[in-house]
């Protein structure tokens, strides 16, 4: 990761703030885990690239997943950023990748994306964004961005598709923000590890009745 000065956490949700971070550094940066070591996690849950599922990667920034699934023959994918800087350098990296697009959204308003149409929306990092302050008691702003974006995930997610999620934050700080009882009656919950790693991440695997 590009060393820096740390941002205030509010800023991470602002595009204004990754725009000129994008500006800065361009370098591709993957939030938490590199893609292949979340493939054991995406290859158990991600429906068989021959069925050709939608796929939905929500505040892409640059990282490499996208790529790496259009290898393993994922080619319906739309990845979505409020950072019109890194949509942009994307668009111009992967111009010729049959299948990949690249579109200027906020998660929290998906004005581009219907009602349904999503078969799988993936979370690398993105909702970690929104989160600031107590995790106990949440400012206000945070409950609004937050649940905009879960509403959003909610609707635009197809009938029986999955949702995703891959964050560091202990899950009983995670569930109060994702429950949808009237969406998806439930979630399972994944330790990813990597050997050696310092880290332990979870995986929040929610399917869309």
């Amino acid at each position: 990761m590009p060393r820096q000065t740390s941002p205030p956490p509010e800023a991470l949700a602002t595009p204004e703030y990754w725009d000129a971070r994008y500006t800065v550094d361009p370098a591709t940066f993957d939030w938490f885990k590199n893609p292949a070591s979340l493939h054991p996690f995406l290859a158990k849950h991600l429906p068989p690239a021959p069925s050709n599922p939608s796929i939905l990667h929500l505040g892409c920034g640059n990282s490499l997943l996208p790529e790496d699934l259009h290898k393993r023959g994922y080619t319906d994918q739309l990845s979505v950023d409020f950072s019109e800087v890194v949509i942009r350098d994307m668009k111009v990296k992967y111009e010729g990748f049959e299948g990949l697009r690249w579109e200027v959204m906020d998660v929290r308003d998906m004005h581009g994306v219907g009602d349904g149409v999503v078969g799988v929306a993936v979370d690398k990092g993105t909702l970690d964004a929104m989160l600031s302050g107590s995790l106990w008691d949440p400012p206000e702003e945070v409950r609004r961005n937050t649940k905009a974006y879960i509403d959003e995930v909610a609707r635009v997610l197809k009938s029986g598709g999955l949702f995703l999620y891959i964050t560091y934050r202990q899950p009983h700080f995670i569930k109060p923000i994702i429950t949808r009882e009237d969406v998806w009656p439930g979630f399972e919950i994944e330790s990813i590890q990597e050997e050696g790693g310092m880290f332990e991440y979870f995986g929040f695997v929610m399917r869309k009745k």
